[in-house]
């Protein structure tokens, strides 16, 4: 269902009722990290640039679809930050008619300098991809030493008033001792720190034969040394089950991805680096956008093509698992995905 108000104000909704208005947009498959939850140590086979969206397309696509209803935009990648002239397609971004919030995840490396811009230009927040406060743990999950980097930004943004949000995937043999010292930075700061689910992206497929650390046993591992935190409210379309331990400044998230408890209330669709079209994390790709501006498609066509993706969409990952054209389980890096 797609309606426009009187005041020209739209809302796209998919076949299950849920309203569509947060747009994850990878801007890049390439990153100066290799996580090991992300993708094979010797790394994926980057897509050439021309296979990338332009900004120029990335501006028309965010612009259509504002005036479906899209009203916040968070920039991904592999690592935004590695895209040459990333703040130009920030600036533009931020000036499109009924974009009220633009949100950013990134690994910290490259993002210090730009922070004071990004607080002028009104981000709403950053997502701080950071796993361990220990520099050998860092350097073991992400093979790279850049520490210190991430951790500078981390101060930077707190620094700068810029609402921060870590996330931290829970990783068993790699960092779950991290999950008790990560929790204090919330003591002093008003950051959210988010325990995430390892799940299958990561070029490979499933690390594990079963999940060990399901968001029940970290959130059991958290009580146990903090039995009197409590639940406080989730938003209305929250991944996270979200706490908060008394007197702390911040709070603290819990993230079912893998488990995929979420996916009643999910409001969030996907584009890849190439223009690929994701009404769920967990299908293969449902359009191709970019192929199908540059094969000279009217605003029209593109919104029309849209509305049809979108009132196809699953229920749930579990069944978009299923439905995937590929026939193979879930295992494409989230490098590739768009984090």
């Amino acid at each position: 269902m797609y309606t426009e108000g009187n005041n020209a104000v739209n809302t796209i909704y998919d076949n299950h009722g849920r309203p569509l208005n947060y747009l994850r947009l990878a801007v890049t498959d390439r990153c100066n990290l290799r996580c090991f939850y992300c993708m094979p140590a010797e790394g994926i086979k980057y897509l050439p640039k021309k296979e990338l969206l332009t900004f120029e397309e990335i501006e028309r696509l965010v612009t259509t679809m504002a005036a479906m209803g899209v009203s916040k935009v968070r920039l991904t990648g592999g690592e935004p930050f590695v895209r040459n002239d990333l703040m130009q397609l920030i600036r533009r971004i931020v000036e499109i008619p009924g974009i009220r919030d633009l949100h950013i995840t990134t690994n910290g490396i490259l993002t210090a300098p730009h922070i004071p811009e990004l607080k002028r230009l009104g981000v709403a927040s950053v997502n701080l991809s950071l796993d361990t406060l220990n520099r050998e743990r860092f350097k073991q999950i992400t093979l790279r030493d850049e520490f210190d980097n991430t951790f500078k930004t981390l101060n930077l943004l707190l620094e700068q008033n810029i609402p921060v949000k870590i996330n931290a995937v829970v990783m068993e043999g790699k960092n779950t001792e991290d999950i008790l010292p990560m929790l204090e930075l919330t003591k002093e700061h008003p950051v959210s720190v988010r325990f995430i689910e390892e799940m299958p992206f990561n070029g490979e497929g499933s690390h594990y034969p079963k999940l060990t650390w399901t968001y029940n046993r970290i959130l059991e591992h958290i009580r146990s040394q903090h039995p009197n935190i409590e639940k406080i409210r989730d938003d209305a379309h929250s991944t996270s089950y979200n706490y908060k331990i008394p007197g702390y400044a911040g709070d603290v998230g819990v993230i079912a991805a893998f488990s995929r408890t979420f996916c009643g209330t999910c409001n969030r669709v996907r584009v890849t680096a190439q223009g690929i079209l994701k009404t769920c994390l967990y299908d293969n790709g449902v359009m191709n956008i970019r192929d199908l501006m540059r094969s000279g498609a009217t605003d029209e066509e593109v919104r029309s093509k849209l509305i049809a993706a979108f009132h196809q969409r699953a229920a749930n990952g579990f069944e978009a698992e299923q439905r995937r054209t590929d026939h193979q389980q879930v295992h494409e890096s989230m490098s590739t995905i768009g984090g």
